[in-house]
């Protein structure tokens, strides 16, 4: 299986819902929600304690508007990697959130996520 074979509107029905739910659980600092579709191999190169002091310190991570634009999808090798532009309900501006897709073990898993 590979994920880059899937459709755009296949890649979405994934990647849309899954964006919302990081955003929610980044908003209420719920780290053990945030990471539960996350792939074995990413969560084995986080280092939990600082990424959970990221996490609960982070005026961005904390704060994101619900509200996103889909700005593309980029395939390349078992991966996708599904762009929005996100806001921020306390900061002006924008910045970019990329979401990578791919399988592990036949399920679509989160091999990266992150605000630009």
């Amino acid at each position: 299986m590979n994920i880059i074979n899937n459709t755009d509107q296949e890649i979405r029905a994934i990647a849309d819902p899954w964006w919302d739910e990081l955003v929610e659980y980044s908003n209420k600092g719920q780290y053990g929600k945030f990471i539960r579709n996350f792939a074995y191999s990413l969560m084995q190169g986080l280092n939990e304690v600082e990424v959970g002091r990221q996490f609960s310190h982070s005026d961005l991570a904390r704060n994101l508007s619900k509200d996103r634009d889909f700005l593309g999808i980029i395939r390349r090798g078992e991966h996708v990697t599904v762009l929005y532009r996100v806001r921020n309900t306390k900061k002006p501006g924008e910045w970019l959130g990329r979401l990578v897709l791919g399988y592990e073990k036949g399920q679509v898993k989160i091999f990266g996520a992150s605000i630009f």
